[in-house]
């Protein structure tokens, strides 16, 4: 007598990930340790961005709802002229020169976001590495929106779609949603 085949039960979409998960935890590299954390990276929890300086919002995002209409694209903080603009985040310079009258940085970051601060006399050259909280210029005078000296900051996704540089600041949220139908 044959004993008869042995079905098993299609597994679902959810209970796939499960075990996807479950291997990539296992074979992930766990640090030593021994070994000291990376300043300049971000923990669990914590921003990838951190503030290019340490003064006060001046003047907030406000976008035009319409990309050929004036606004501010970008927030101005406080700074003093000379003092030193950092890196937000991690990525490659895009630019570092003068554009019209005013010394600009632009910079890639691999999150898919390029990052502006003006005016700022730098101190990269484009096509340079740059780290989180590194240095990239000083502050230059002449930036005549703002009643006093400031960093004008600026954050974008694409060519004319533009986000609130102070939402770079918050910790990412990851939502896991259960597999379709929801």
């Amino acid at each position: 007598m044959e004993t008869p085949p042995v079905r098993r039960r299609p597994a679902t979409r959810a209970a796939s990930m499960v075990i996807l998960a479950a291997i990539y935890l296992l074979i992930a590299p766990i640090p030593a340790a021994s070994e000291a954390p990376d300043e300049t990276s971000p923990r669990p929890g914590q921003a990838l961005f951190s503030p290019p300086v340490e003064g006060g919002v001046i003047r907030a995002f406000d976008p035009p709802e319409q990309a050929w209409l004036s606004g501010h694209r970008g927030v101005d903080l406080s700074a003093t002229v000379g003092e030193e603009v950092r890196a937000a985040g991690e990525g490659t310079v895009a630019f570092a020169g003068v554009v019209v009258d005013r010394p600009l940085v632009s910079i890639d970051h691999p999150v898919g976001i390029r990052t502006t601060y003006e005016p700022v006399e730098p101190t990269v050259s484009a096509g340079e590495s740059v780290e989180r909280g590194q240095p990239i210029g000083s502050l230059h005078e002449g930036n005549a929106h703002c009643p006093g000296p400031c960093l004008h900051w600026g954050a974008r996704t694409g060519p004319k779609e533009y986000i609130d540089p102070l939402r770079l600041l918050r910790p990412p949220v990851i939502r896991l949603y259960p597999p379709e139908p929801w």
